[in-house]
């Protein structure tokens, strides 16, 4: 199952998701991330408390919708995107304040948040109601 979190700037939060899902997602599951504008880079606070809880996404970048497969499952952040030239069976709306430009504990609540919300999404998942 492909699943995608997309934003406008896919520099935080869509790629914190993205991070998250793969560390903690099952087989079969495949996480992406893609804004609609995306940013020159990752933002380094997102990097810096992804890293306090041991999921390295140095090596991540943002991208273009056009840059990941088509999903199953398509969540968007809660920053008013709307993908309706993106297939996905499935759309889900997350309301995630963006935290661009607070500091580092904005940063951390919005990681926890986003962590929260993975979980749920992967037993939600695995109790089949994506299928």
């Amino acid at each position: 199952m492909k699943i995608g979190y997309i934003c406008i700037g896919n520099s935080c939060r869509s790629q914190m998701a993205e991070g998250i899902t793969n560390e903690l997602g099952k087989t079969g599951i495949e996480a992406y991330s893609a804004g609609t504008h995306p940013a020159e880079q990752v933002n380094p606070h997102a990097i810096s408390v992804m890293d306090e809880i041991k999921i390295d996404i140095t090596y991540h970048r943002p991208k273009l919708l056009e840059d990941i497969p088509d999903l199953d499952i398509l969540v968007t952040m809660g920053c008013g995107v709307e993908c309706p030239f993106k297939p996905a069976r499935y759309r889900v709306g997350w309301q995630i304040v963006d935290p661009v430009g607070k500091d580092i504990d904005f940063f951390k609540k919005t990681r926890d948040e986003i962590k929260d919300k993975v979980i749920e999404l992967l037993k939600q998942i695995e109790e089949g109601e994506y299928v």
